[in-house]
């Protein structure tokens, strides 16, 4: 055996936020929305549709993801534009890609 290595820092309150944001993203349209905005900027009503969920179903779920910093908005005109605030959701969706819309899913 080689040398002992350090023990992951232990933040409870951090793992806590941690956890709070996954669990917004734990939902299939939610991770859809994510996938889109990797892509670039969508309006409240063009990820709406692209879900076919109501508009103000799709600003519910665009405002819980904000909270947690991973979007940002903004206003032209009448018109609302959301982008990806937070670099590290291409991470996430890169594994869950990987796992899940690759065919690497168990049968």
């Amino acid at each position: 055996m080689g040398a002992k290595t350090r023990k992951p820092t232990n933040n409870p309150e951090a793992f806590a936020m941690a956890a709070e944001c996954l669990r917004v993203l734990s939902h299939p349209v939610r991770l859809r929305m994510v996938q889109l905005l990797l892509q670039g900027r969508y309006t409240v009503g063009e990820l709406a549709e692209d879900s076919d969920i109501p508009n103000n179903v799709a600003s519910e779920h665009l405002r819980l993801m904000q909270r947690c910093g991973f979007f940002t908005s903004q206003r032209e005109g009448r018109r609302v534009f959301y982008e990806v605030a937070e670099p590290h959701l291409a991470n996430i969706m890169s594994c869950i890609e990987d796992r899940f819309l690759k065919g690497k899913q168990k049968k």
